[in-house]
This record gives C-alpha cells, sequence and structure tokens, in this order.
C-alpha cells in the first residue's frame, strides 16, 4: 500500500480537483484500490464526486484512541474508489493533533487500511500544521501544485525548508506546474527556466466542465490535453513510488469496462 498526499500551501491552485482526479486514475486507470481521504474541512473532494455532505460532523474523531476510520468510509459512484470524506469538526483537528501529541497517528491509521486499499491519497488542508506534519509522516510522496509565478516558488522553498527542519527525513517532494497558460510568456519563461521538468498540467475548460457537473476532470475529458498531461502526473508518481526500497506492487484489479 502506498499513501500520496496533494498539499499545498495556499489555496486557488487546484489542489482539491488534482487529488479527486489523481484518486480516480488510480483506481479507474490503474485498477488500485484507492481511498480518497479528505482532510480539508471545506470538504471539496465529496462535492467534486457528486455525494453530499453528512448531516453530523465525525470526521475528526477518526483520529481519537479508538477511532474507527472505516465506520465514515463511503463508496462513490466510481468502482473500486471510495471516500473519507472532510466536514466542520476538522476545523479543530489541528489542536486536538496537538493535544493528543502523537506525530504519526494518520500513519497508523493508514496503516490499519493497508488490506483493504492499494493506494490513499490525501487531500491536504492548505496550510502548514499539525495536519500537514501528520502528512508528511504518512505520506510516501508529497505532490504539490503551484501556479506558474515568482510568488510560488517562494512558497515551495518554504514549504521545503519547513518540511526538512521539522523532519529531517520526509518523502519526495514533488511540485507540479498546475493551471498553465502557455499564451502569457512570464509563465512560459518559468517553465523553461526554474521550473523546468516539472510536470504541467494545462489551464482547460474540462477542468471548469468538471467542477460544474461535480465528476473528476477524467471522468468526462478522456482524450484531451488535460487527461493525457493528468496521465502522465500518474504514471510519473507511480515511477517515484516504485523507487522506494520496501516498494512491493499491488496486484490490479479489473476495471469495469
Amino acid at each position: 500500500m502506498a499513501v500520496v498526499g496533494v498539499f499545498s500551501a495556499k489555496g486557488g491552485v487546484g489542489k482539491t480537483t488534482l487529488a479527486v482526479d489523481l484518486a480516480w486514475r488510480s483506481a479507474m486507470r490503474g485498477g488500485f484500490r484507492t481511498l480518497l481521504w479528505d482532510l480539508d474541512q471545506q470538504g471539496g473532494s465529496a462535492f467534486l464526486l457528486g455525494i453530499d455532505d453528512r448531516p453530523r460532523a465525525h470526521a475528526a474523531s477518526v483520529f481519537q484512541r479508538d477511532g474507527r476510520p472505516r465506520d465514515l468510509i463511503e463508496q462513490t459512484p466510481y468502482p473500486g474508489l471510495d471516500l473519507l470524506k472532510a466536514d466542520t469538526s476538522l476545523r479543530s483537528l489541528s489542536v486536538s493533533l496537538a493535544r493528543i501529541g502523537q506525530k504519526r497517528r494518520l500513519a497508523q491509521l493508514s496503516g490499519q487500511l493497508a488490506s483493504s486499499y492499494d493506494r490513499i491519497v490525501l487531500d491536504c488542508p492548505p496550510t502548514l500544521n499539525e495536519v500537514s506534519e501528520q502528512v508528511v509522516n504518512a505520506a510516501d510522496v508529497l505532490i504539490v501544485p503551484l501556479r506558474a509565478s515568482p510568488m510560488a516558488l517562494r512558497t515551495l522553498d518554504s514549504v521545503r525548508r519547513e518540511i526538512a527542519a521539522l523532519h529531517g527525513r520526509h518523502p519526495p517532494i514533488l511540485p507540479v506546474l498546475s493551471m498553465y497558460n502557455a499564451q502569457r510568456p512570464n509563465q512560459r519563461a518559468l517553465r523553461a527556466s526554474d521550473m523546468f521538468g516539472w510536470p504541467v498540467i494545462p489551464m482547460a475548460n474540462q477542468v471548469e466542465t468538471a467542477a460544474a457537473e461535480r465528476r473528476p476532470v477524467g471522468a468526462g475529458a478522456g482524450g484531451s490535453r488535460v487527461d493525457m498531461a493528468l496521465d502522465r502526473l500518474w504514471a510519473g508518481i507511480e515511477a517515484k513510488l516504485a523507487e522506494r526500497t520496501d516498494f512491493v506492487p499491488s496486484e490490479k484489479v479489473p476495471v469495469p469496462a
């Protein structure tokens, strides 16, 4: 089992859209039993998967000593993809985790789910706090979507420094150039210099359409430019996971036609 964290230090970079699509891609195209775990209190993952909010808030309860994440996992409309959705209880999760003092609680909970899932994708809150520390300790790779701007480079440097200071050894950090507009000269210049070699997800109408229709990008934009870019990104993530010395390839399950 492998854990993929999708993290951003600020909003507006397509983090949740990316997390949802990568989880969908893992299940529907990779054939992996996949759990999308939404740790962002805004709960965007459930919305983009067409799933309504639950009437009561329980998401933070799984981090308690007797928490049972399996009790809150829901099926999605997509075979092989389950969801542990976010809710307003996550607003105080950072404070609760600081009080509990267990830095690897999320890693422990993910390990409990290893018999049921090949991949867990974490949609992280857009901030550096106790929750993001838990994600770093649990993840095998961190995906960091960024816009093509000088400020984004500063943000990435800040994230790398803080993670290194807090954790020393940490999972690989994979920056992704998100919402890229090749018609803008400044963005082209950054892609050719400081962001050279990064995976690129282009700005595309299909992304906005997917949000409006409440479904993953790949579910309605098959064969498009953005769909192929997301396929390349997922392949790159799988390649990065395969570099782990303890990595054991999961047996894929047939994906329904």
